[in-house]
């Protein structure tokens, strides 16, 4: 197991950032307080950080004469976007640097509302905290965008700042999705809850077949998942639950199932944006328990908890009437209820955006397998909300 020590490693945390149809299009990196933006830098090209080079990443930039172009020769300076105070906008060198900054093919976003010398010095975008009053129309015009509604905490909220004009959008909401967006049909929660009951007792392939069948739209997108580009690029297509097990094998069968639960029920509508986010959750668990030396029951156990640990927010049920249906290991139970035991601490670490270093010593972690545990975690997700 590792421990957690003074490390020169930076402390860094991820959060997406999703556009109106909950795609993750940026990720905004969550430095520890403290940390210099150039020390950043060097993730960005890190080649087991692919995950960054496939996104827009957002930095924070409290000083923009704190980072030079050069600190950015050899990154993809298209992908980044440096955010910076509107503060910062009120000083003539600041604004200098801004534009050489955009000369370099940085963007540049401002968290407030500045005025047309920002433009010109080439922000693009709003970076907005959104639990507060919303900018005015003129700022949202001034600049070409996009921009950013941060701390969006709920779907109500992330439609307010859309009808606004923001186009990307951050914080809890998917932990608080629409009234109408829960799956408040009985026969379907039923459906649902028999299926997590099947999987967890590892039932015969033929009872899972029996209900797949009665859900059409989870087994529209198990079969399109496993007739994707990532899994069967050279087969002839796969048209029946029998053949699925055969291509994913029965370990990885169930884990899609899994987090097929929160694919969208309705196939041309948006995605549902609990979906990466279980995926996510899921796999730094995994990773977390095989960087510790687990074997790979504890593995499969870790990936259960951080993909059921947002039922109660899919079923719209508290997790308790959750966990009651299902016939679960108690450390699983103890972990989702009541974040208890070490899946339970591994658990709460995974749910920060920024954990502090009291977290990672809570798993016994340190900074750099942290950082690693994540990429893989939002490289797996990504690959998941791009296939299903």
């Amino acid at each position: 197991m590792f421990a957690s020590e003074p490390s020169p490693f930076p402390l860094v945390g991820l959060k997406p950032v999703s556009n109106a149809q909950n795609q993750w299009v940026a990720l905004a990196l969550q430095p520890q307080q403290g940390a210099a933006p150039a020390a950043l830098l060097p993730l960005l090209a890190d080649p087991d950080a692919e995950v960054l080079s496939s996104l827009d990443c957002i930095i924070p930039l409290a000083d923009p004469l704190q980072v030079q172009p050069s600190h950015f020769d050899g990154i993809a300076t298209g992908r980044v976007l440096l955010s910076i105070p509107a503060g910062a906008c009120a000083d003539k060198a600041a604004l200098q640097r801004c534009t050489e900054l955009a000369d370099a093919g940085l963007r540049l976003l401002v968290e407030g509302e500045a005025g047309i010398q920002a433009c010109q010095a080439g922000v693009r975008g709003l970076n907005v905290d959104c639990s507060g009053t919303l900018p005015s129309a003129l700022s949202m015009l001034t600049f070409p965008g996009p921009h950013l509604a941060r701390n969006a905490a709920s779907a109500a909220r992330v439609e307010e700042c859309r009808k606004a004009g923001f186009t990307w959008f951050s914080g809890d909401h998917a932990l608080a999705p629409a009234p109408d967006a829960a799956n408040d049909d009985g026969t379907s929660r039923k459906r649902l809850l028999a299926l997590l009951g099947l999987l967890a007792r590892d039932a015969d392939s033929r009872e899972l077949e029996t209900l797949l069948k009665q859900d059409p739209a989870l087994s529209y997108h198990l079969l399109k998942l496993v007739n994707s580009a990532a899994f069967a690029p050279n087969s002839n297509p796969i048209h029946n639950f029998g053949q699925a097990i055969n291509v994913l094998g029965r370990r990885q069968l169930q884990r899609w199932l899994q987090l097929l639960l929160y694919a969208r029920r309705q196939v041309d509508g948006p995605a549902n944006p609990l979906l990466p986010l279980a995926a996510l959750r899921a796999a730094q668990m995994e990773s977390l328990a095989r960087l510790q030396g687990e074997d790979r029951d504890a593995q499969d156990m870790a990936f259960l908890v951080g993909v059921f640990s947002l039922l109660d927010v899919l079923l719209a049920m508290p997790m308790t009437e959750v966990v009651g249906a299902l016939a679960l290991d108690l450390d699983v139970v103890r972990a989702l209820v009541e974040r208890a035991g070490p899946l339970g601490a591994m658990l709460r670490l995974v749910e920060q955006h920024a954990p502090d270093a009291a977290a990672l010593d809570a798993v016994g972690i340190d900074n750099e397998t942290y950082w690693f545990s994540l990429m893989q975690a939002y490289q797996w997700a990504l690959q998941v909300s791009r296939n299903v």
